[in-house]
Parts: C-alpha cells; structure tokens; sequence
C-alpha cells in the first residue's frame, strides 16, 4: 500500500510543529543563507519556498523517519549501543547527516554546500535544537531542518541565477 503524499506531508509538518519548529523559523534559516544573494529576498520568499521543499516525499520521509528515532531515544527504546549514540548525538555518528543529505540531495550540489555551511554555524532555531538541554533529543530534528533550509535556499537560487550573477560581479 502507498500512502498519499498529502498524508505524509500532514504528518511531517505536524511532528515538525509538535517538536517546536514552525515554517517561519526554517524560512528565517534560508533568509539567513541567501540574503547576501538575492536583494530583493523577502521572508514571503523563503516561506514560499520552505512550503514547496515541505511538499517533497523524501522529504516527509526523512521527517518522520528522524523524528521517531529521536522520539524513541526519549523513551529509551533503543537498544545500546544506539541509545547512548543518539540520546548524547556523538559527533562521530553521522547518520543523522546522511538522512539529512537525504533532503539535500532532491536540489543538487548547492544544497550540500548550504547544507554544510548553515550546519556548522547552526544559527537561528539550530542552536536551540542542538542544545542538548532538557530531556528532548533533537539528533536528527536538528540537521533535518538545517538541510530543510539548505533546500529551500537551493531553490531558491536555482530560480534565480540572473540575480545571483549581477551581485557577484
């Protein structure tokens, strides 16, 4: 059986809103990544886009599928070694990265490089979710909306190259 797209798409932006992200605090991380780009960009734009990356399947799929390891790492439901991995995100782990690359991937090689820079910095709703405070565990929620970001920002980029090339020159 295929569950409809508008299905998945429901449930990850509801498990996205249950965790504490809102499309606007995503759309602020791509104003964040393109503004130095494109001098027209509005926060109307970045919204736009966030919602057309949120329309993505790989993208739902990625969603849920991070949301749920995380949540179960809350409940301690994973076996070990995994549950310490994830409860305490070790760097060395990367597999939220690669699910995160996931998303990255449906907008090309500009995806990865926004994806890169914008987890390194971790601006805006980042740092709160890699906090490691409290009794959330964010392992993949944090790289899935940088790289949530990361698209958008690709997108939006990729529609507007003749901008992007006035301001680079």
């Amino acid at each position: 059986m295929v569950i409809k797209n508008e299905t998945l798409e429901e449930k990850a932006r509801e498990l996205l809103k249950e965790r504490g992200v809102t499309v606007k605090d995503i759309a602020e991380l791509v104003m964040f990544l393109q503004q130095d780009y494109i001098s027209d960009l509005t926060l109307a734009d970045c919204t736009e886009s966030v919602n057309s990356v949120l329309t993505k399947r790989e993208v739902h799929n990625a969603i849920i599928t991070g949301i749920q390891l995380d949540m179960l790492a809350e409940e301690k439901k994973l076996m070990d070694p995994l549950q310490h991995i994830i409860e305490d995100d070790e760097g060395l782990y990367g597999i939220d990265e690669i699910l995160a690359l996931s998303i990255v991937n449906v907008y090309g090689t500009i995806g990865f490089t926004n994806y890169g820079y914008i987890d390194k910095l971790k601006p805006g709703i980042l740092k709160k979710l890699n906090s490691h405070d409290g009794t959330n565990v964010h392992t993949f929620l944090d790289d899935i909306v940088g790289a949530i970001a990361a698209s958008a920002a690709s997108r939006l980029a990729h529609k507007e190259p003749e901008k992007r090339s006035r301001l680079t020159q």
